[in-house]
């Protein structure tokens, strides 16, 4: 999908999608990890990383 390494960060980078409402939310992976980061909208802790098609 991305032709070059800024383009392929600037799309994946630190991005996540919550598995329960499919919201994406940009946070430092470590944090998701650590079970830090809720989501905005339904307040779950299950993250998945954004899928490069």
């Amino acid at each position: 999908m991305a032709k070059f390494a800024e383009a392929e960060a600037r799309l994946f980078k630190g991005k996540f999608v919550c598995r329960r409402c499919k919201s994406v939310i940009k946070a430092p992976s470590l944090k998701i990890i650590a079970g830090k980061i809720k989501c905005r909208s339904c307040n779950a802790k299950a993250f998945k990383p954004k899928r490069k098609k």
